[in-house]
């Protein structure tokens, strides 16, 4: 992506609009008339069945039509002075006539529908953009700039190519730069999505909001930032959530033509006649009939029940689907993209392999967990966890040192232990080949050294989940192709992709060649899914097809970027929403075809012949019936694929 297109005045004002208050939902005019038009529909339906004077719930109802009915109305006029026709407009008008026949509570029931769905809309813009302002406060506000001896806080914002700032220990980094001095490790998950920090030393890159380790790090700044990596991510996140506002059910991809050739009927319908020398109420009351019967209620009704339906359902399971059209682009999905770290894998390191030079593994772990207990580190976490799992006894260490980007050390009974990184280091050949089979395998070793020489290596690596094979084989079961996009080195994806069956890898990917992989499916004829959980993964989420959020780990960003969110962090129900979703689209057709086929008999009818009102009505509330139970099946239990 050309970062020429970034706004600087968006990402240098990032941090003050992202510290401003979040969008309240009774901000949203959408929301604000949705809730009482719902609320008076509920109010007017409960006086209705409890047998209350018809001037209570008909006044109830007519006000649910001027809560919920106003603002389409009006759009839908605006739209006719710009020469297009709103099926929205159409809706209302079909509600008035509804309640000029005596069926309010029709009427009031597609002034609900037609509110509901507005006000979910615009909740949902308003949530993504609340999260790519938030995005922007990863990079801290302020940053140390270096300038000979002097050290000066300034705005972060304001920072130049080639300028020299310190980054000190637990402090987020201000920029995009290279290490010019000092050692650390920097935890750049948000960036890379890798499981553990890395190590950092002098001519190393690192991101802006990331963040520093144990050492301090003195930083030549590459990049401004409104051209960092983090606010590259935010303008991906933003552009990908605008393409894909314009998504719309399959119904309302016609309904342009579809409320154009209605009325242009009805018109046809009332005026041939009269021309003909026909009666004006036998006209009127033909073309109303005709209106009724014609009109898109039946087919809006048919699609728009059991995809809720089939939301709510999925909203048991642990699933949350944020909308109709979601659903439905759920059922076309042909190929699913897995993140590695913390959807495939767990995302936390373990101890696979203690190997020694001497054949005592247990001696190598009691010393390094000597040692680690000082450490603030996640490898000295699991090596301390992997004695415990062992029930090791382990000695105190005294005189314990952090050397930040490298290792540990400490004194045990007289000697000098250190657990190091190899990096950089100059190892016996037992042990360098030792390093290499880790590494090749995708493990992170590290060294264990008493007086000075290595005596084991003990390699951890991110653990893949329990469910995570069976959730591919399910997939491919049904016919969807699977591939792996991650930021961790290759040797490690490919190590994970050979455990769980995914044969499609692409490794050592930043958060915009993510999005670019997934681009490039789509434009091979692919729809995709997009799993994943972390930051690095939202613009990805957001240029797919359906982005699928891990709820349990997953960060804010991800999680308002996704279409989907998976609550319990259970792989296995991605193959289950996309084989539920394929049943909803089933349900769906078969109620559009019967839907379609209760308009047609009706239309043929009142124009060849004569259709009572009252008959029409009936039929055309008939097949609502019909098609509304039938979506109601998905709300059943046994609706749910079984795993």
């Amino acid at each position: 992506m050309d970062t020429t297109l970034i706004r600087a005045t968006d990402v240098e004002t990032g941090r003050r609009l992202g510290s401003g208050r979040r969008t309240r939902l009774r901000d949203l005019a959408e929301v604000r008339w949705a809730v009482p038009a719902v609320a008076l529909f509920l109010i007017g339906l409960a006086a209705h069945a409890a047998g209350g004077p018809p001037w209570m719930w008909w006044t109830l109802y007519l006000a649910c039509y001027a809560a919920g009915g106003w603002e389409p109305g009006l759009a839908g006029l605006r739209a006719l002075r710009q020469k297009t026709l709103d099926v929205d407009l159409l809706m209302v008008v079909a509600a008035i006539g509804a309640a000029a026949i005596g069926q309010v509570t029709d009427g009031a029931l597609l002034i609900v529908i037609f509110a509901t769905s507005g006000a979910l809309e615009a909740v949902a813009t308003a949530r993504t953009e609340d999260s790519v302002r938030g995005l922007l406060d990863l990079a801290p506000d302020t940053a140390t700039r270096v300038d000979g001896e002097s050290r000066r806080l300034v705005d972060a914002a304001a920072l130049d190519v080639g300028d020299h700032i310190l980054v000190r220990p637990g402090e987020r980094i201000a920029a995009d730069g290279t290490v010019i001095g000092g050692a650390s490790e920097v935890d750049q998950a948000t960036i890379t999505g890798e499981p553990l920090p890395v190590g950092k030393r002098e001519g190393d890159a690192v991101f802006a909001g990331t963040v520093n380790g144990t050492g301090a790090l003195t930083v030549r700044v590459d990049r401004r930032a409104r051209e960092s990596i983090v606010a590259r991510i935010a303008v991906l996140v933003a552009e990908a959530s605008q393409t894909k506002a314009s998504a719309q059910l399959f119904v309302e991809k016609v309904e342009q033509k579809y409320s154009i050739g209605m009325v242009i009927c009805t018109l046809a319908v009332f005026g041939v006649p009269m021309v003909l020398g026909a009666e004006l109420q036998a006209s009127l009351l033909r073309a109303m009939t005709f209106m009724i019967v014609a009109s898109p209620c039946a087919v809006v009704l048919a699609t728009m029940p059991p995809l809720l339906a089939a939301i709510a359902t999925a909203g048991r399971r642990g699933v949350l689907v944020k909308s109709a059209v979601v659903m439905e682009n759920l059922a076309a999905v042909d190929t699913v993209a897995f993140d590695k770290t913390g959807t495939i894998t767990t995302g936390r390191p373990v101890v696979s392999e203690i190997w020694s030079v001497d054949g005592d593994a247990a001696s190598v772990l009691s010393m390094a967990v000597a040692v680690e207990r000082g450490s603030e580190h996640p490898l000295g976490s699991a090596i301390i966890a992997e004695a415990s799992r062992r029930t090791a006894q382990t000695p105190d260490a005294t005189d314990f040192l952090a050397h930040p980007g490298v290792g540990v050390s400490g004194c045990v009974d007289g000697r000098t232990i250190a657990v190091l990184s190899p990096r950089g280091l100059a190892l016996p050949e037992e042990v360098a080949g030792q390093v290499g089979r880790a590494e090749a395998r995708g493990g992170t070793a590290v060294v264990v050294f008493v007086d000075a020489a290595a005596v084991g290596v003990i390699t951890l690596s991110d653990t893949v989940r329990e469910d995570a094979a069976a959730s591919v084989a399910a997939l491919e079961s049904l016919g969807v192709a699977t591939t792996m996009l991650t930021g961790d080195n290759r040797s490690s994806a490919e190590r994970v992709a050979g455990t769980v069956g995914v044969g499609d890898v692409r490794s050592e990917l930043l958060p915009q060649d993510k999005t670019s992989a997934v681009a490039e499916l789509h434009a091979g004829g692919r729809a995709v899914a997009m799993v994943g959980d972390g930051i690095n993964d939202a613009p990805a989420l957001a240029a797919s097809k359906v982005g699928i959020a891990m709820g349990g780990v997953g960060s804010d960003l991800a999680l308002q970027a996704a279409d989907v969110v998976i609550v319990r962090d259970d792989l296995t129900a991605v193959p289950s929403i996309l084989a539920f979703a394929r049943r909803a689209h089933r349900v769906v057709v078969a109620n559009l075809v019967i839907a379609a086929a209760f308009i047609g008999v009706l239309v043929v009818w009142n124009l060849v012949g004569t259709l009572p009102l009252p008959l029409g009505v009936a039929g055309h509330e008939g097949s609502t019936v019909i098609v509304g139970l039938n979506g109601l099946r998905l709300l059943r239990r046994s609706a749910w694929p079984r795993r």
